[in-house]
């Protein structure tokens, strides 16, 4: 019982650790700090139940996300990877996301994914896109090209590839 006591001891300094990195991140002054804790009824931080904890800094993780631009970067990997995949399912190539990632990475010459600079992903979001609406738009037209050349020999008139 001692070690789980323990254990739970340490999480809870771990997240008592983690709330007061996000206070400092968000800027929040000892007044705010206080406020919050008497909100859950205790004088101190130290106080805070461990599940009380786990929110608090869920929701100050979440503030710091919006105030630091993660959030925006979170968003914007997401939007690479399903470029990225949907071009790969669109060539009729295997797709998965380990596959994705090393391709950001070659195409951009980094040697980590999440070290991807913001330009680069929004550079790799449009590169992925419009390869697709490209092919997209090529074999719309070759398919358009195979119905009129088999027009033309329907009423006998034939033509030579690329003039249709």
């Amino acid at each position: 019982m001692a070690k789980e006591n323990k254990t739970m001891d340490e999480i809870h300094r771990g997240l008592l650790k983690k709330y007061h990195t996000l206070c400092t991140v968000l800027g929040l002054s000892a007044e705010e700090k206080t406020a919050i804790a008497e909100s859950y009824g205790v004088e101190s931080s130290r106080d805070i139940d461990t599940h009380d904890l786990v929110n608090i800094c869920a929701k100050l993780s979440e503030q710091a996300n919006k105030k630091t631009g993660t959030a925006d970067m979170d968003k914007l990997r997401k939007r690479v990877m399903a470029a990225i995949g949907k071009y790969l399912t669109a060539s009729g190539r295997e797709s998965n996301a380990s596959l994705i990632k090393a391709i950001a990475c070659r195409a951009t010459g980094h040697g980590e994914f999440n070290k991807i600079p913001r330009e680069r992903l929004r550079n790799l979001i449009a590169l992925f896109n419009n390869k697709v609406k490209d092919s997209e738009a090529v074999d719309n037209l070759t398919a358009a090209e195979e119905v009129l050349r088999q027009m033309g020999t329907l009423y006998g008139v034939t033509m030579p590839k690329g003039e249709a």
